[in-house]
């Protein structure tokens, strides 16, 4: 009887590992085979790089205005062509990303941590808070978004950090009810009964069983809610009532080049189509992320 030789034995260990599977793997195989999907995040890392690298990507400064150059159409000095201040749109369009983002992001983070903990709360304890928590968002949900984000910012004053601060307290009810949704159907697995039989805190519970299983529809729903937040903060700016000159943002730049949207179209488009895709971008990779994160969408 002859033994194997060394080198072609196999560690059934090893094997194992290397084929072994998490589900953020298998999420992630799902989300690279959708095309659109990956477009949606090219164009979002593209508006990324751009925000960050716009100190040195921008040719000219993008509040300094000349008035002898005043509505120059696109030409080699001038890509984008300039507006009737005579200021470089390029130039403002990358500063105006950096701006739309950070309003983008951090809106919808502040609206998440808040209408999370408030769902939580909601969908695990129940009774009188649940109903309290729950009227909240009722009566919150009542008024139409841009409007109720207007009337905080006419309150707050108009400004950049009034019109986050407005579109992150907007957004509040979405996340609590879509968290409050989840919680209830989790307070019922086997595992939750589990760690209660265990004599485990309510709160403990709460945050290191019931939240980390929540999170699915969050990250997907926040991801959605950056493109929103990119238009609501566009209508704020459109409005005046967030971005104030000579800040470029993309809203308040439509707001300026609006009247000469016949004699100098470059003005008004160029930061309308960085609207769109920004949007566009966001959507995309959204509804890539819902797919790929959702457990029937296996096959």
């Amino acid at each position: 009887m002859q033994l194997e030789p060394a080198a072609q034995q196999t560690n059934p260990i090893s094997s194992d590992k290397s084929t072994k599977r998490t589900p953020w793997r298998e999420s992630w195989r799902r989300l690279r085979k959708q095309k659109a999907a990956m477009v949606g995040g090219g164009l979002i890392v593209l508006f990324i790089v751009i925000g960050i690298l716009a100190p040195l990507l921008a040719p000219y400064d993008p509040i300094a205005q000349n008035l002898s150059n005043t509505l120059k159409p696109p030409s080699a000095d001038h890509w984008m062509g300039t507006d009737d201040s005579g200021r470089d749109i390029f130039s403002r369009v990358l500063y105006g990303a950096r701006i739309s983002l950070t309003i983008g992001f951090f809106s919808v983070i502040g609206s998440l941590i808040v209408g999370a903990f408030l769902g939580l709360v909601a969908g695990y304890f129940g009774k009188k808070i649940d109903t309290v928590i729950s009227r909240f968002f009722d009566i919150m949900l009542a008024f139409p978004g841009i409007l109720l984000a207007i009337a905080i910012v006419a309150i707050l004053g108009p400004g950049l950090f009034n019109a986050l601060l407005a579109i992150a307290i907007v957004n509040i009810p979405m996340y609590g009810r879509i968290i409050r949704a989840k919680v209830l159907s989790i307070k019922q697995e086997e595992y939750i009964m589990a760690a209660r039989a265990q004599g485990m805190s309510q709160w403990r519970i709460l945050f290191r069983h019931v939240l980390p299983n929540s999170w699915t529809p969050l990250i997907v729903q926040g991801t959605l809610g950056i493109a929103s937040a990119i238009l609501e903060a566009a209508a704020l700016g459109f409005l005046g009532l967030g971005a104030q000159p000579p800040e470029a943002e993309w809203g308040k730049m439509l707001a300026d080049s609006r009247e000469y949207i016949t004699s100098a179209p470059w003005a008004v488009m160029t930061p309308g189509i960085a609207i769109m895709l920004s949007v566009i971008g966001f959507n995309l990779f959204g509804d890539g992320l819902r797919d790929a994160l959702d457990p029937k969408m296996k096959n």
